[in-house]
């Protein structure tokens, strides 16, 4: 369904050892991905570009003239199956997975330039980034990262869904699911600067009900699903397994905030909680942290 091109693999692999640094980070050449998009099923090509410090994660829709769409929280659109970002009328769809994986590479800086409005869903997960940034390689830039630093806590309640981020050191995530059977109840904790992600997250694929196909398709969504990209669960189990993970559900949880909670525009020091939540959740968490200035300051850390 996808291919990833240039220096990539398959291999479940852990994070450069660069991560540690507190300098700012890009990937050391162009990267390219082609495949479709999960929801609306076309085709993509997209490519990774290394960025000047300072510069950030910017879309580059090259379809339309190189119309550029900073992923921070303030260009976040509709919000529902997948996060959207909206500049001016223009729609990059289904970021999370990519902002996912250059978190977890720490990665500040990159252009994405793709060729139609939403990325490409490859195999369902984040690892395939990861894979072609570890292989490509990591530059370490002579700019300090600045980190997003939580001072207080900020919740979102929604009934018996909770969302919430607190101070602590490190960047970790706790995050709590229950779903119909029979996935049913599962928790996933995580602590980023241990540079797990590559192993513990990025593997992890998006899923869904297959008695929910049909109505999905019909509301316009996963025209481009399949057992190639997505785990598909039935009343009795796991259609196209095996999993990953016995947990690989919850963990896709985890890989999906990540990505939304890039959105923030920096790497957080803090730790997150999250129960039954989702990506609209997660990005009005985004929202209304950086709404309020006094629950965080940018800091630059000491190297580690």
């Amino acid at each position: 369904m996808a291919t990833a091109t240039g220096p990539a693999t398959g291999a479940i692999i852990g994070v450069s050892t660069s991560a540690n640094t507190r300098m700012e980070q890009s990937i050391e050449q162009p990267l390219e991905f082609c495949g479709i998009g999960l929801h609306s099923g076309a085709p993509v090509h997209m490519r990774l570009i290394p960025a000047p410090a300072g510069s950030g994660i910017v879309f580059r829709r090259v379809d339309l003239e190189g119309f550029e769409i900073p992923a921070t929280g303030r260009n976040v659109a509709r919000v529902s199956y997948a996060t959207s970002l909206m500049r001016q009328g223009v729609l990059i769809s289904t970021t999370e997975h990519l902002l996912s994986a250059l978190i977890g590479m720490s990665i500040d800086n990159v252009i994405v330039e793709l060729d139609n409005l939403e990325l490409p869903i490859l195999d369902g997960s984040a690892l395939p980034y990861v894979a072609a940034i570890r292989a490509s390689g990591v530059k370490t830039q002579r700019r300090r990262r600045e980190y997003l630093r939580i001072l207080k806590a900020i919740e979102v309640h929604e009934g018996e869904k909770f969302i919430g981020v607190y101070p602590g050191t490190g960047y970790s995530i706790e995050y709590a699911i229950d779903f119909p059977a029979p996935i049913g109840r599962d928790h996933f904790a995580v602590d980023l600067a241990t540079e797990t992600y590559g192993v513990e997250i990025a593997p992890a694929r998006t899923f869904g009900y297959k008695a929910d196909e049909q109505r999905l398709r019909d509301m316009g969504l996963i025209r481009g699903a399949g057992p190639e990209c997505a785990i598909l669960v039935t009343e009795v189990g796991v259609e196209n397994g095996p999993l990953r993970f016995p947990n690989e559900f919850v963990r896709h949880k985890v890989l999906d905030l990540i990505g939304d909670l890039a959105l923030a525009g920096r790497q957080i020091e803090g730790r997150v909680v999250a129960v039954r939540a989702g990506h609209a959740m997660h990005t009005a968490l985004v929202q209304r942290l950086l709404k309020d200035r006094s629950a965080w300051e940018l800091v630059c850390l000491a190297a580690a």
